[in-house]
C-alpha cells in the first residue's frame, strides 16, 4: 500500500483521538486504549506481505511488549502530581523502559525467544 495513504490514515486517527480526548475525555481515552495502532499495523503487514507467520509473530511480540508499557500509564499520574509534564513523561517512559529490560531479562532466564 502506498506510504502516503498509510501516513494520512494514521495521522487522521491520531487527530481524531486527540480531539475526542479534549472534548469528551472518557471517549478519547477509550479510543486511545484500543489497540488501533496494532490493528492498523496488522492490516498493513497483511496487505503488504500476505505472510500469516509474520503476522502471528508480530501479534505475540506486541502482547509481550504491552505488559511492560502499562508501567508508563500507572506511573505517569504519580509523577504528574510531583513534577512538570515533560519531566513526568520522561520519568514514566523511563519506568516503562526499565520494565521492558526486566521483561527481556525474565524471557532470557526462561529461554523464551521473543525475537521470532
Amino acid at each position: 500500500m502506498p506510504y502516503l495513504v498509510k501516513i494520512i490514515f494514521s495521522l487522521i486517527l491520531i487527530i481524531v483521538i486527540s480531539e475526542a480526548t479534549q472534548r469528551f475525555g472518557f471517549w478519547g481515552a477509550l479510543l486511545a486504549s484500543l489497540p488501533l495502532v496494532s490493528i492498523i499495523s496488522m492490516v498493513w503487514i497483511y496487505t503488504d506481505t500476505r505472510d500469516i507467520q509474520k503476522l502471528s509473530t508480530f501479534s505475540i511480540q506486541v502482547f509481550w511488549f504491552v505488559l511492560p508499557s502499562l508501567g508508563l500509564f500507572l506511573s505517569l499520574p504519580y509523577f504528574l502530581a510531583r513534577y512538570s509534564f515533560y519531566v513526568s513523561l520522561g520519568l514514566a517512559c523511563s519506568v516503562a523502559m526499565l520494565l521492558f529490560a526486566v521483561m527481556l531479562g525474565i524471557m532470557r532466564l526462561f529461554r523464551y525467544n521473543l525475537f521470532g
